[in-house]
């Protein structure tokens, strides 16, 4: 069998441990569905794992993930988007009542876009698609602005959410449930040098950690 082994092994591990405890919990899932209250959009990078850094359990988060956790202003011409419609599901089918947009550091799609660098197919697939943070970029502003490389990065994934949370409120199904407080609108920020976890201020629009003195970081975010 050519099943990765890391996959196989994995499992076996979770029919021996995890699934052992939460049988009843599947077996309701199975049988009523599905009904979560949070839905996260998060990045594909394998380091930041919703689930593991919220340590959900199975039918507790609706999550989708893409290349720097952006989501597409609403644009209702008929193209194929998976992002919205995935968006379209939980606001209309399962009435989450929270949306977090998850981002997190060294993240390569907002590196990516930052340095410009050539294609990697003829399609520019990653290109194309990190084009929607050009809003960020133009509120960050130049790059000389900032002390290193890595404050601009960081100040970019920062700002890359805000647009995130901006082209949510364009999608009438949400932009009507927010109003009418019955939806709420989210940004976390995950380091994943340290495991910090920061969420956006509304009102001031700053992140601060949620963890408070308990956390205590066992080193340092990496610096390039």
């Amino acid at each position: 069998m050519n099943f990765p082994k890391r996959l196989i092994d994995g499992y076996r591990a979770f029919c021996d441990g995890r699934l052992q405890t939460e049988q009843d919990r599947y077996r309701e899932l199975a049988e009523n569905g599905q009904s979560p209250e949070i839905m996260v959009i998060g990045c594909c990078d394998s380091r930041v794992s919703p689930e593991v850094v919220f340590d959900a359990s199975p039918g507790e988060l609706f999550v989708v993930r893409n290349i720097g956790n952006l989501v597409p202003p609403y644009t209702p011409d008929g193209a194929q988007r998976a992002v919205s419609a995935a968006l379209e599901f939980a606001v209309q089918v399962l009435r989450v009542k929270h949306i977090v947009v998850l981002g997190h550091g060294q993240c390569g799609g907002i590196r990516a876009y930052a340095e410009q660098g050539k294609p990697l197919s003829p399609g520019d697939f990653i290109g194309k698609w990190m084009d929607m943070i050009k809003p960020a970029a133009e509120v960050v502003g130049a790059r000389e602005k900032y002390a290193s490389q890595l404050d601009y990065l960081t100040a970019l994934e920062h700002q890359s959410m805000v647009t995130t949370l901006d082209n949510l409120m364009t999608f009438p199904c949400v932009r009507i449930l927010v109003e009418r407080k019955k939806l709420q609108l989210h940004a976390a920020y995950f380091a994943v040098g340290t495991g910090m976890l920061s969420v956006r201020d509304p009102d001031t629009g700053a992140f601060a950690s949620i963890a408070g003195a308990r956390h205590l970081p066992a080193f340092s975010e990496p610096r390039f």
